[in-house]
């Protein structure tokens, strides 16, 4: 873990700086849930979805040839989650995630577990179904689909704007997708994964522990529970 200089999260609540285009996300948030189950702590502990926007950072959109490299990969390490290449014609593969990322940022005006719901579910409709979460139709179909999700009252936020702003660039010291920070401040890039990038961007596994997630929850317990 590095310094703890990111600012942390309420008590019994984790942060998670991440694109939701990002596979290596999707297995960190996935594998967070399935740990909170396991413990019995999903009325304790609460996931705080922040942004990492890759394509602002990197100025250009993700390509798609990297996701076709990294996906079967990392589904490797969790194929439960639901996971698929695209299939769909390459003229509908999305070019952005900021619509779906403002939409989780706005979801939390109706609470974290709202957030939290509609983060899983494009995640799920991008890396499984194959859906463009690029269009705010699309995504709003998607929240229209979570029952902690008030869609209607999405839709009037996103159209004023008001999450807007909370899609940029994470604080300095957030390496990437996925951080995650815990309420004492400790904080961790890419947890239970170690991975070397060979040539082409073909990623390679040299060690797996889904068990670090166990701690990671733990240790948000143990800052106390927050209700949502």
């Amino acid at each position: 873990m590095s310094e703890p200089h990111i600012p942390a999260p309420a008590p019994g609540t984790i942060a998670v700086y991440a694109d939701i285009g990002c596979p290596w996300a999707r297995l960190a948030v996935h594998r967070l849930g399935a740990a909170r189950a396991r413990l019995g702590l999903e009325d304790i502990v609460h996931l705080d979805h922040r942004t990492f926007p890759l394509e602002l950072v990197n100025r250009r959109p993700t390509p798609k040839e990297i996701l076709d490299a990294e996906i079967p990969v990392v589904a490797g390490l969790a194929p439960e989650a639901g996971w698929s290449t695209w299939r769909p014609p390459e003229r509908l593969y999305p070019v952005t995630m900021l619509p779906a990322m403002e939409a989780v940022q706005a979801a939390k005006a109706q609470g974290l577990s709202a957030s939290e719901q509609l983060d899983k579910a494009l995640r799920t409709a991008f890396f499984r179904d194959c859906r463009c979460i690029s269009i705010t139709a699309v995504v709003l179909d998607v929240a229209s689909e979570c029952d902690r999700v008030d869609a209607a009252a999405l839709e009037a936020d996103l159209a004023r704007g008001r999450a807007r702003s909370d899609v940029a660039p994470a604080p300095q010291g957030v390496q990437g997708s996925p951080h995650l920070v815990l309420p004492d401040g400790s904080d961790v890039f890419n947890p239970g994964v170690e991975v070397e990038m060979l040539e082409g961007h073909i990623p390679r596994i040299r060690g797996s522990d889904p068990g670090v997630f166990d701690d990671l929850v733990r240790g948000a317990a143990a800052g106390g529970p927050r209700r949502c």
